[in-house]
């Protein structure tokens, strides 16, 4: 799939990557790395199926994205919760 509509999915998948780790800073710091998060989704799906051109509709698709941008969301909090 093309680097925008992951970009694009990546907004999406913000809103429920958020609401499932119950990250607690705000949209904008969000979407970032959301978007950065499902872009890592789109290249773990392009080396896992060798198809960089998985369709934008496509349920695996959204699961890597959104898992993806848990991942990412998910390392940023560790790391600043550390620095606590």
């Amino acid at each position: 799939m093309a680097f925008v509509a992951w970009v694009i999915m990546g907004l999406v998948a913000a809103a429920i990557a958020k609401s499932v780790l119950g990250f607690e800073a705000g949209w904008p710091a969000t979407v970032i790395l959301a978007v950065a998060g499902s872009t890592v989704g789109g290249w773990m799906a392009a080396l896992l199926t060798g198809n960089s051109d998985l369709p934008f509709f496509s349920l695996p698709s959204w699961i890597l994205a959104i898992l993806g941008c848990m991942l990412v969301l998910w390392v940023f909090k560790k790391f600043t919760d550390a620095r606590r």
